[in-house]
C-alpha cells in the first residue's frame, strides 16, 4: 500500500516585474501575484516571509484526506532569535512510519520569467534526533527539495497526484529532487510545557542554505520542501534567480539578462548606442552576462557623435556647452575653444573666431585664431656694391599675429623730392627696377635693388603678410623708408687685419678701398660673436683707418665688417673676416714673457727722453746765439698800404717757398735791415708756455698722427707718457699704413697747443680785444652774427664750429681754434676773469 502523498502550500513571492535584493543588483526574487509583500527598502529592494493565510482549498480537492492532524506541517508564531514575532512552518512526526513519513510544503505556481537557472535559499533549525525522549531510528536531520515544471497552475493540477516511487530513483512522476539539505546547526532542549515561547537557546542555531536547479524550460514551476522524519522549522525560503541588471556602458545601453543555466555560462547580449554616439569602427556593442549576474567582456563599443562628450560613468554623451567644442567624434571630452574664438550654442562642433581674428583654409578647427602680422621694424638701407644698388634690411614683426609663418612684399615709389611730406605724391618704380631675390614672398629679410636712377629719392614700403592677411579687409602693414641714391659711393675695404688684441679688445687696422669716390669721412666697423647672427652685431666708427674694439669676452671668435662712408653715403660691407680675443691664461703667460722687455722698454723711454731733452737745450742754446731785435720787429712790420699789418703763416701753404715768395713780395729790400738777433724774446715765453704746459702745434708738413704721438710723448707727469712698447707699435702702425698719416686723429693728452702767436689773456675782456690779439678783426662781423659774444663761448669753439662762422683759411682756422683753447685753459685756471 502506497501511502498518499500530503502537500501543504507554501504562499512564496513571485513579483511581476521581479526586484533586486539590498545585497546587490542581480538575485530577482519570485512572489506569487495574489499576495501582498511586506518588505523595507528602496525601489529596487523587496523581501517576503510567509503568508498569514494557509491554503486549506488544495486539501479539499485532495483525493486522500490525511485525518491525523499530526501528519502535516503547521504554520505557527513564534519568537525568533532577537525576540522578533514571525510565522513559520513546523512539523515534528519523528516516531511516524517510515512509510508516512513523507510531509510536503509546496509552493503556488510560479513563473520563471525567462530564467533559466533558479536559486533557492532555505532558513530553518533542526532539533538533535539524540536530545528527544524516546529517540527513534527513523528520526532524520534533513530536509528534500524537489521541484516540477509546467506551463500554468491549471496543467499543475492535473498532474498533482503522484506515486511515490518504491526504488530509490530522484523523480515522483515529474516531481525532480534538487539535493538533500543536511542541517550544520541543530538545537537539542524543549520545554514541552511552552513549545510556541521565545526560547533563544531554541532558534539561536538557525541553518541557511542555498541551492538551484536547471534547465528550466517551461513558463513556470511548483518548488516543495519534503520532511521525511525530523524535527523542523521552516522560518523562511527565498526563491530567485540572477540576472544582469539592465545598464549603460561605454554608451551602450544593455537590457537586464538572467544568466546562463550552467555556472560557467556567458551569456552574450547586444547592446544599443546611447543617444548622441555611434558604434565605433562598425563593430556593434556587446557585452556578457555571467553566472552570477555580472557583466563582463566587453567587445566592441560606441563614441559620442561631434559636439558631445562621454559623462562620467560613460552612460550618456552630453552636448558640449558653451565656450567648448568637438569636431570629431571618439570617446575624448569637448576642448575649451582656443584662443580668439567662441561658441553661441551647445553641441558646437568648431568654435568660431572673434571680429578681426581669422583661421586660414589649411588651420584646423581646434586651432587658435590668428591675425595678420604688425609692420617690419628697423628697416635700413645700404649700398650693396659701387654700381649703385642699395640691399635693404629689416627685422621681424613685434606681433606675429599668433602664427608662425611670414612672408614679406616690397613696393617702390619714386618721390619728387627728398623731402617726403605726401607718399601719393610718389609714383611707382616700374619694371625697370630690379628685386633680388625676388619683389614678393619674400621669406628673408632682406632684398637688393638694382637698376636705381641716380640723385633719385625713393620710398620704400615693405609689407608683412601671412596665410590670413587674404582674409582681412584691411591692407598689410607696412614699414617705409627713403633714400636718395648719390652717383657713387666708397668701394668695398679690400682687406682687414690684427694689430694687437687683448682678452677683452681687439685693435685693427684697414687700407682705404682702392675707389674711394671722394673723401672717406668715416668708418664703420660692424662685429658680433661667430655663434650668433648679423642682426645682432654691434657697431663703432672711426674717422682713421684704425679702430680698437673693446668689452669683448677673452677666448672668443667674433666676426668683423668693414666699410667706409663718403659724402653720398656708405659703401658695402667688406668679406666678413674672424679675430679671436686672447684667452685669459695666453695672456698671463705673455705678461711673464714680457716682463724683461717692459723693464727695457721703461729704461730705453728714459733715455729717449734724455735725448729728446738735450736735444731742446741745444736748440735753446743756439736760438740765443742768433736772436736778433728784428724777429719781434718783424712781426710788428707795417707796409704802406694803409697801414694794415700783415702776418704770413707758413702752415697755410703746401710748399712753404710758396710763402717765401709771397712774403718776399711783400717787403720792399731797402727796408730790410739787422737790428738784433732773432730770438732774444722769444726763450722766456717760450720756456714759460712749457712750463704752464703748453705745446707747440705741429710743424708744417708734419703728419697729424706723428704730431698727437709727439703730444703724448710730451706729458709733464712721466706716468702719464706712453712706454717704449707703445711708442714702437704706434710707429709700427704708421710705417705699415702710411695713409693713416693724413688722417687727423682726436688728441688723446690734455696739452693745450701753442700759438703761433702767442696772446697775452691778461690784458683781454672782450671778444673785441681777443680778436684783436689775434689780429682777426675781420671776422668780428660773423663772431657777432653767430652771437660769439663771450669768452666763455669761445673757449668752446670746436674745429667745425670755426668753419660754421665762415672762416676759409686753413691757417685761420689753425690759429683761432689753437687761441680758443689756450683761453679755455685760463678761464679753467681762473687766470682771466668773466
Amino acid at each position: 500500500m502506497i501511502a498518499p502523498l500530503c502537500l501543504i502550500f507554501l504562499s512564496l513571492s513571485l513579483s511581476l516585474p521581479p526586484v533586486s535584493d539590498a545585497a546587490g543588483y542581480n538575485r530577482v526574487y519570485l512572489r506569487a501575484g495574489l499576495d501582498h509583500l511586506s518588505g523595507h527598502g528602496g525601489s529596487e529592494v523587496r523581501r517576503f516571509s510567509f503568508v498569514t493565510r494557509f491554503w486549506s482549498w488544495w486539501f479539499q480537492d485532495w483525493p486522500h484526506p490525511i485525518e491525523a492532524a499530526d501528519l502535516k506541517w503547521d504554520e505557527v508564531s513564534i519568537l525568533d532569535d532577537r525576540g522578533k514575532l514571525i510565522r513559520t512552518f513546523e512539523v515534528c512526526n519523528v516516531n511516524q512510519n517510515p512509510r508516512v513519513q513523507d510531509n510536503w510544503l509546496a509552493t503556488p505556481f510560479l513563473y520563471r520569467h525567462a530564467a533559466p537557472r533558479v536559486f533557492v535559499t532555505l532558513r530553518f533549525s533542526v532539533r538533535d534526533c539524540a536530545s528527544l525522549r524516546t529517540p527513534s531510528p527513523t528520526c532524520r536531520e534533513t530536509l528534500t527539495l524537489f521541484y516540477k515544471q509546467a506551463d500554468s497552475q491549471r496543467e499543475l493540477e492535473r498532474t498533482w497526484m503522484a506515486e511515490p516511487s518504491t526504488n530509490e530513483k530522484e523523480t515522483r512522476e515529474g516531481w525532480v529532487k534538487i539535493d538533500t539539505i543536511a542541517a550544520d546547526k541543530s538545537f537539542s532542549k524543549v520545554e514541552p510545557s511552552s513549545p510556541h515561547q521565545y526560547q533563544p537557546n531554541r532558534y539561536s542555531r538557525i541553518n541557511i542554505k542555498t541551492r538551484s536547479f536547471a534547465p528550466l524550460t517551461r513558463k513556470g514551476f511548483v518548488l516543495a520542501v519534503v520532511d521525511s522524519g525530523a524535527c523542523v522549522s521552516l522560518m523562511g525560503v527565498s526563491i530567485f534567480y540572477r540576472r544582469c541588471p539592465a545598464t549603460s556602458l561605454y554608451l551602450a545601453s544593455y537590457p537586464a539578462t538572467p544568466s546562463g543555466a550552467e555556472p560557467t555560462a556567458l551569456v552574450p547580449v547586444s547592446g544599443t548606442c546611447v543617444a548622441h554616439s555611434k558604434t565605433q569602427g562598425g563593430t556593434p556593442p556587446r557585452m556578457h552576462c555571467n553566472a552570477e549576474g555580472e557583466w563582463m567582456v566587453p567587445v566592441g563599443g560606441c563614441v559620442c557623435d561631434e559636439g558631445h562628450e562621454p559623462n562620467l560613468n560613460g552612460s550618456a554623451c552630453l552636448a558640449c556647452p558653451v565656450g567648448y567644442f568637438k569636431s570629431v567624434s571618439g570617446s575624448a571630452p569637448c576642448s575649451v575653444c582656443p584662443a580668439n574664438s567662441r561658441t553661441s550654442q551647445e553641441g558646437s562642433t568648431a568654435c568660431e573666431c572673434r571680429s578681426g581674428f581669422y583661421r586660414a583654409a589649411s588651420d584646423a578647427n581646434s586651432s587658435a585664431c590668428t591675425t595678420p602680422p604688425s609692420a617690419p621694424v628697423s628697416p635700413s638701407w645700404e649700398y650693396e656694391s659701387g654700381d649703385g644698388g642699395v640691399s635693404l634690411r629689416w627685422r621681424h614683426p613685434v606681433d606675429m599675429g599668433g602664427r608662425s609663418e611670414v612672408w614679406y612684399g616690397v613696393v617702390c615709389r619714386i618721390c619728387p623730392s627728398a623731402t617726403i611730406t605726401n607718399p601719393t605724391s610718389c609714383s611707382w618704380c616700374g619694371e625697370g627696377v630690379t628685386f633680388s631675390p625676388s619683389q614678393t614672398n619674400l621669406k628673408q629679410t632682406k632684398v637688393t635693388l638694382n637698376n636705381l636712377l641716380t640723385r633719385v629719392t625713393y620710398l620704400i614700403q615693405v609689407q608683412a603678410m601671412n596665410e590670413v592677411s587674404a582674409l582681412s579687409p584691411f591692407p598689410a602693414r607696412y614699414t617705409s623708408i627713403n633714400f636718395t641714391t648719390s652717383q657713387s659711393v666708397p668701394s668695398t675695404v679690400p682687406m682687414m687685419h690684427q694689430l694687437s688684441r687683448a682678452p677683452d679688445s681687439i685693435t685693427l687696422s684697414w687700407p682705404q678701398p682702392d675707389r674711394p669716390n671722394g673723401d672717406i669721412l668715416e668708418y664703420q666697423l660692424r662685429y658680433y660673436d661667430k655663434g650668433s647672427d648679423v642682426d645682432s652685431a654691434a657697431s663703432v666708427y672711426s674717422e682713421t683707418n684704425t679702430v680698437t674694439v673693446g668689452s669683448l669676452v677673452a677666448g672668443s671668435i667674433y666676426a668683423f665688417q668693414i666699410r667706409a662712408r663718403n659724402e653720398r653715403g656708405y659703401g658695402p660691407y667688406s668679406n666678413t673676416v674672424y679675430f679671436t680675443t686672447l684667452p685669459l691664461e695666453e695672456h698671463s703667460h705673455q705678461i711673464q714673457n714680457r716682463l724683461p722687455l717692459l723693464v727695457g722698454s721703461i729704461m730705453g723711454g728714459a733715455a729717449f727722453l734724455l735725448v729728446v731733452i738735450a736735444i731742446i737745450v741745444v736748440v735753446v742754446f743756439r736760438s740765443k746765439r742768433r736772436e736778433s731785435p728784428y724777429s719781434n720787429r718783424l712781426q710788428r712790420y707795417i707796409s704802406n698800404r694803409g697801414g694794415v699789418k700783415y702776418y704770413v703763416d707758413p702752415s697755410t701753404y703746401e710748399d712753404p717757398s710758396e710763402a717765401v715768395k709771397e712774403f718776399a713780395r711783400e717787403i720792399d729790400p731797402t727796408h730790410l735791415k739787422i737790428e738784433e738777433v732773432i730770438g732774444a724774446v722769444v726763450t722766456y715765453y717760450v720756456m714759460k708756455a712749457v712750463a704752464d704746459q703748453y705745446r707747440l702745434p705741429a710743424p708744417h708738413s708734419c703728419p697729424p698722427a706723428l704730431h698727437s704721438l709727439m703730444l703724448q710723448c710730451w706729458q709733464a707727469d712721466r706716468g702719464d707718457r706712453p712706454t717704449f712698447e707703445t711708442v714702437l707699435s704706434s710707429l709700427d702702425r704708421l710705417i705699415r699704413h702710411p695713409a693713416s698719416l693724413k688722417t687727423e686723429p682726436s688728441r688723446s693728452c690734455s696739452q693745450p697747443l701753442l700759438s703761433p702767436t702767442p696772446t697775452d689773456l691778461s690784458a683781454v675782456s672782450t671778444v673785441h680785444d681777443w680778436l684783436k690779439a689775434l689780429r682777426m678783426e675781420r671776422y668780428q662781423e660773423e663772431f657777432d652774427r653767430a652771437h660769439v659774444d663771450t669768452l666763455d663761448r669761445i673757449s668752446l669753439l670746436t674745429m667745425e664750429d670755426i668753419q660754421n662762422l665762415g672762416v676759409i683759411l686753413l691757417g685761420h682756422q689753425r690759429k683761432i681754434f689753437n687761441a680758443a683753447q689756450q683761453l679755455r685753459a685760463y678761464l679753467t685756471q681762473g687766470q682771466v676773469e668773466v
